[in-house]
């Protein structure tokens, strides 16, 4: 259970929750005059962005910056509210960077990615033309304004409804305005217009693409107040791009698996076009967040900004490949934190580092799980505070000499045959495999010769963070699976279940050598 002190941290926590809406719009200008006065503002918007950026660095305060009489209101022609709007942007920036630990003098204005491109001097014509328009409205195209509920809305940007359309007024600044129709069928249209009658307070940001100006409305909405938290336990994701499906665990506040199922994703990767996927993937998200309130129980998930993006599932190739680039992971784990805010259930996040590994080695043999509802097991359990220890057959399996040199040398030989096969090799994409193979080989091999000798191989969990030692999990991860089980990540994992409880006895049956079986393991080889 949790305790008082921690209850009151997340009742806090909780209180500083705002969950975002938004809705996205073409602007239509019929005045000409009216749009090129609204490009010009946007280009002095920003001008004044970089502005105001790079006096926060030097220290300049934001009162300062701010005032009438400061450079951002005198020399780029803005209002004293536009200006703090482009100081409060330039200090988003500011902190975002400092936050992902990078150099904020070094964030390049328009994509670091479109500036290296342009550096390179490799394009010309038409391409280089439409580089250059992308980089320049990157630089030149936007425009910001906080809502504010004392102006009824908007000061700067604001939205009228009139004769059943809705029209954005740009404050173009000494009593000037210039008018734009709001074109779109966002799902949030009705909770916008509902905000502007009622006279409730909206963001709006102007972008530029292709030449034409779009408008992104959001504001913000308290939490609904909980309804399910994880006192009572919780519901745990995870999802496999192959086979594509969402496996979900039920976890009870002792740590114990309640319930499993998955739910299968297949139909979102037929969707014929993004528009059908996105309402898949809502529907399955409305099933997830009624599961977790049926039940009374939080939502607990992997954390957004540390999802892996290296390979998820069974398989390689191709058709491989094409399902990982649909994968939607993180779109559906958005749409379920968004929907479970707004309906009370609590939502946990939890670090994602060898939820998988553990998952397979220790709860799929253990329970007879599938590798993926393992992995939500671990993760449920890894947000209720659970640690998980090392069970004692691994121990003794990771102090076995035998064992830790019949991986190594299944390895060695695994290397000296791909070294081989990429020496013969003419195919370039089959010599990048190989590659890729062999330096895998070669990773496993550092690892298990790490854990001799290490003073803290032998720690007995993995929480997230980093602490001496070899990771234990990941040295059995990489003895166990390829050299006996035969694949980098197996489906059946129940033939691990006697070495969890500490007897080798199940490896008699023809699974293979026993580790340090004699020296015909050397030569064993899974294709």
């Amino acid at each position: 259970m949790i305790s008082e002190a921690a209850s009151r941290g997340s009742s806090r926590k909780r209180k500083k929750e705002k969950a975002f809406t938004g809705v996205h719009a073409l602007l239509v200008f019929p005045s000409g005059e009216d749009h090129k006065a609204t490009l010009d503002l946007m280009r002095r918007f920003s001008a004044a962005l970089r502005y105001a950026y790079n006096r926060l660095l030097e220290g300049q305060p934001r009162e300062e910056l701010k005032r009438q009489d400061s450079p951002l209101c005198a020399f780029f022609g803005l209002n004293t509210r536009h200006a703090d709007d482009a100081i409060l942007k330039a200090q988003a920036l500011l902190d975002s960077a400092r936050e992902r630990g990078e150099d904020p003098r070094k964030v390049v204005f328009g994509g670091r990615k479109l500036f290296e491109t342009l550096k390179r001097k490799h394009l010309s014509g038409k391409p280089l033309k439409r580089l250059k328009r992308e980089w320049g409205e990157k630089r030149q195209g936007l425009l910001y304004s906080r809502g504010d509920k004392t102006k009824g809305g908007n000061l700067n940007l604001r939205l009228e409804a009139e004769d059943g359309a809705l029209w954005l007024r740009v404050n173009l600044g000494n009593g000037r305005y210039a008018w734009a129709l709001v074109k779109t069928s966002h799902p949030n249209l009705s909770a916008l217009v509902e905000r502007v009658y009622a006279s409730l307070p909206y963001n709006v940001e102007l972008t530029l693409r292709e030449g034409k100006v779009y408008a992104t409305f959001t504001w913000e909405e308290e939490p609904a107040p909980l309804a399910a938290t994880k006192e009572n336990g919780v519901l745990a994701l995870d999802v496999n791009s192959d086979p594509y499906h969402l496996a979900l665990a039920l976890v009870s506040p002792d740590g114990n698996l309640r319930r499993h199922l998955t739910l299968s994703l297949e139909e979102v990767d037929r969707a014929p076009n993004r528009g059908a996927k996105e309402l898949l993937l809502w529907k399955i998200a409305h099933e997830v967040v009624s599961l977790a309130l049926e039940h009374g129980v939080a939502i607990a998930t992997e954390r957004l900004r540390h999802l892996p993006k290296g390979r998820r599932g069974d398989g390689s190739g191709r058709a491989f490949r094409r399902k990982a680039h649909r994968f939607a992971y993180a779109s559906l784990l958005r749409k379920v934190h968004s929907l479970a805010r707004k309906q009370g259930v609590q939502v946990v996040e939890v670090n994602p580092q060898d939820t998988s590994t553990i998952g397979m080695l220790k709860y799929a043999p253990q329970l007879s799980l599938s590798k993926d509802v393992a992995a939500a097991y671990v993760i449920g359990r890894r947000a209720l505070g659970f640690k998980e220890k090392l069970p004692k057959g691994y121990g003794k399996l990771l102090g076995d000499g035998a064992f830790l040199a019949h991986a190594r040398d299944f390895y060695r030989t695994r290397a000296e045959e791909l070294r081989i096969q990429k020496r013969n090799e003419r195919d370039r994409s089959r010599r990048n495999r190989l590659s890729r193979e062999l330096k895998r080989a070669h990773g496993a091999l550092s690892l298990l010769s790490s854990l001799q000798g290490s003073s803290g191989s032998q720690r007995e969990v993995t929480d997230g963070r980093n602490s001496p030692g070899v990771n234990p999990w990941r040295v059995l991860r990489v003895g166990t699976f390829l050299p006996l089980l035969g694949r980098e990540v197996p489906r059946d994992l129940s033939p691990l279940k006697p070495i969890l409880h500490g007897s080798w006895e199940g490896w008699k049956g023809g699974l293979g050598p026993h580790p340090g079986g004699g020296p015909e393991c050397t030569n064993v080889y899974f294709g």
